[in-house]
């Protein structure tokens, strides 16, 4: 029985994994950093920090991990508050409009650095849908580690099994059944779909998702 759910923000919620992919692209070219797009999908749905520091082991970096972390926040930070709108995914205030009518305790669960989670929900007034905002950070490991799912499900005071996760990573799914949760994957059509396989089950659309819910 589904009695909660928790969504991922990047991806799911917002459309803004392209723009992290080309602030991380852009500071691989700062920093001389040869990372192909295979090696950096393999990062999708991980905490900018778990990614950099991968990195760093993989490559003879001339800069610090620390640094390059720092780096990333802040040039994160100043994108989306020049921004006069964050794409919000087609059909996701529906949803929420109805889930919420419908009493259902909702949560997000992200990797992305607490400041910038505050700042996309607030810019893009998706905050006040949610009773629990939790992040990577807060939970101690990365997807895909369930540490951030299991401290959603606390939070809301809900077992996890009882509750639904919505995700679009291939971690972000692996942490989410790691966790002891049904997860849906949703496939925008920037999704490589071969990274959802293990998802119980897949949706292209919220008004898909909707339905079946709410049915």
């Amino acid at each position: 029985m589904i009695d909660a759910i928790i969504f991922d923000m990047d991806g799911v919620l917002v459309d803004t994994e392209p723009i992290h992919i080309k602030i991380e692209k852009r500071q691989f070219k700062m920093n001389g950093i040869s990372l192909t797009d295979e090696e950096h999908r393999q990062f999708l749905g991980t905490t900018s920090e778990n990614m950099w520091r991968e990195i760093g082991r993989m490559k003879q970096l001339k800069v610090s991990v620390e640094a390059l972390i720092n780096q990333n926040k802040t040039e994160s930070i100043l994108h989306f508050r020049e921004q006069s709108e964050i794409p919000v995914m087609p059909g996701i205030f529906e949803l929420l409009d109805e889930l919420k009518s419908k009493k259902y305790p909702l949560a997000v669960a992200s990797s992305s650095d607490p400041e910038i989670i505050e700042l996309i929900l607030e810019k893009t007034r998706l905050k006040t849908y949610f009773q629990v905002i939790v992040s990577s950070k807060e939970a101690g490991k990365s997807k895909p580690e369930p540490d951030v799912f299991l401290l959603a499900a606390r939070k809301l005071k809900i077992p996890p099994e009882n509750c639904m996760v919505v995700e679009d990573s291939e971690n972000g799914i692996r942490a989410a059944h790691s966790a002891g949760m049904y997860c849906v994957a949703y496939q925008s059509p920037d999704t490589d779909p071969k990274t959802q396989i293990d998802a119980d089950l897949i949706v292209k659309s919220f008004d898909q998702l909707r339905m079946i819910l709410l049915k």
